[in-house]
């Protein structure tokens, strides 16, 4: 019996207000859902659905939240903004590339947190930003 490897393959998500087709290119240069610094040089991405429904409830603007499975296109780190900074280790899954992601697909099933605990969130980032603690690691 032979295995298929896709079936093992690693899948990345990616959380966003942008509407995309499989094929575009998510790249550098966008401003960060977190802060209103300046543009990012890095694209960040998870391998947990649940760490890219946050980046999609997150995402500054008004179109609606979307998540796409992507694929790196070049090398990939752990993202530091999350690993070690926030969380010991890389619990989160989260990472972040220079290189483009490439949108394999869009997952259109999926279900948002509970309002509480968005407002929460929503809360605590309010919170960093007014002690001008909100800073990406870039």
């Amino acid at each position: 019996m032979t295995a298929n490897a896709s079936m093992f393959a690693q899948s990345f998500f990616h959380g966003s207000r942008a509407e995309l087709k499989p094929g575009d290119m998510i790249v550098t240069g966008h401003r960060s859902n977190f802060t209103e610094e300046k543009p990012l040089s890095w694209v960040y991405f998870a391998s947990t659905l649940d760490a890219a429904i946050w980046g999609a409830e997150l995402a500054a603007g008004s179109g609606q939240e979307r998540i796409y499975v992507v694929e790196p296109t070049g090398p990939v780190e752990d993202d530091p903004n999350v690993t070690d900074k926030k969380f010991p280790g890389n619990p989160t899954m989260s990472y972040r590339s220079r290189e483009p992601l490439r949108v394999v697909a869009e997952v259109t099933q999926w279900q948002g947190h509970p309002p509480e605990r968005l407002q929460e969130m929503k809360d605590g980032l309010a919170r960093l930003k007014a002690e001008g603690k909100d800073i990406i690691i870039d």
